[in-house]
């Protein structure tokens, strides 16, 4: 139940990497309301203290008052111990709204914790299916639309998919897209950046790839397909692979790496946001799996090539500049083709894709909360 007051305290939960580019915005709009308090805790699903370190500095948020440090774990008991520790926090801090973003464990954690605690739950990217119930992403937006309180909406889909659902219409917003208010906030700084250079590699003319679905990286079949296929484009193009260590640790179990050497491909360790965007800014396109890639791509207007069966972001695809590939590697060939003769779709930018939805969802949350 919500209830106005005067002055209002909101718990920001994070987890992993993606969720601090999406909390980003939301928390510098929300420092702009005097009569908001707002906490950040990082529950430590991402372990890498030091590479989230570097994110928050990159990003200029304030460094989490509480983190909880959780670490690594099965899908269930990473879930359970986070539930565990965020109850107490809550408990003693007694918000008057959690906020959670994207669909890590962290979230429907907090969502589970916030349900159960009766405090009102704002969800961000709220509405995105894949109907992939294989991925453990797929099971949290669903328990997490469930037990919001403000679905907070990134295009028409998403609140198609809600309705459907049979959530009421009534907790449902459409503010648009916050991963898009970061890109925009940094993205002079990325290209200044001009990554690129410090790999030797020219101005739009190479590939950056990304690779870490455990659909993709845990199963030798399907990485030894991708990286045979990676090494044939490489011959065509220069690829840069910021390799993540799950992926990095499968190349080395499959005894793949020296296949990686065969090819015009430079690896690099996990970097951080600004050279990631930078990188993503002057590449010729990009093949991923990765979510928040297909965004991006789609405002930069980058072509973006995704080995996923799937989607829960189908507008990048449908009117943007991502198409979903699978583990089709002619389908893949196909495109590469048509994107290196010219001839691959434009895109569009969706509606609400344009660096105001921070501003959107603290502007909702100011007028149910605040008297």
């Amino acid at each position: 139940m919500i209830q106005k007051k005067k002055n209002i305290t909101i718990v920001n939960i994070v987890g992993a990497r993606p969720n601090f580019i999406k909390i980003c915005p939301i928390i510098n709009q929300m420092n702009k309301i005097k009569r908001i308090k707002n906490i950040l805790i990082h529950t430590g699903q991402h372990y890498d203290y030091e590479m989230s370190a570097l994110f928050f500095n990159e990003l200029g948020i304030k460094e989490p008052e509480i983190y909880l440090g959780i670490g690594a774990g099965s899908q269930a008991e990473q879930t359970a111990k986070i539930m565990i520790a965020l109850e107490k926090e809550l408990m003693k801090i007694k918000p008057d709204l959690v906020c959670v973003v994207g669909d890590v464990n962290s979230t429907m954690a907090a969502a589970l914790v916030a349900a159960k605690l009766c405090i009102p739950l704002a969800h961000v990217e709220a509405g995105l299916r894949s109907r992939d119930l294989t991925m453990p992403e797929e099971i949290n937006r669903i328990v997490t639309d469930r037990l919001s309180d403000l679905l907070l909406t990134t295009s028409d889909d998403a609140l198609d998919n809600l309705l459907a659902e049979g959530v009421d219409r009534k907790k449902i917003y459409f503010t648009g897209n916050v991963m898009i208010d970061t890109l925009m906030l940094l993205k002079k700084k990325s290209a200044a950046l001009k990554a690129y250079k410090k790999y030797s590699l020219k101005k739009n003319d190479y590939v950056l790839v990304t690779l870490h679905r455990p659909s993709n990286v845990e199963s030798k079949k399907n990485l030894s397909a991708i990286i045979n296929e990676l090494v044939t484009i490489s011959k065509r193009t220069p690829i840069i692979f910021p390799i993540h260590p799950r992926t990095e640790k499968r190349l080395k179990d499959f005894g793949l790496m020296k296949l990686l050497q065969k090819g015009n491909i430079i690896l690099t360790p996990p970097i951080g946001y600004i050279e990631n965007l930078s990188l993503l800014l002057y590449s010729k396109f990009v093949i991923t799996d990765s979510g928040g890639i297909q965004e991006e791509t789609t405002v930069l207007h980058i072509p973006c090539l995704t080995l996923r069966e799937n989607t829960e972001r189908p507008v990048t695809a449908e009117i943007g500049t991502n198409t979903v590939i699978g583990l089709d590697m002619k389908k893949l060939r196909k495109n590469v083709g048509l994107i290196l003769g010219g001839k691959y779709k434009k895109g569009k930018i969706p509606k609400y894709w344009d660096g105001k939805a921070s501003e959107r969802i603290t502007g909702i949350i100011k007028k149910l909360f605040l008297k």
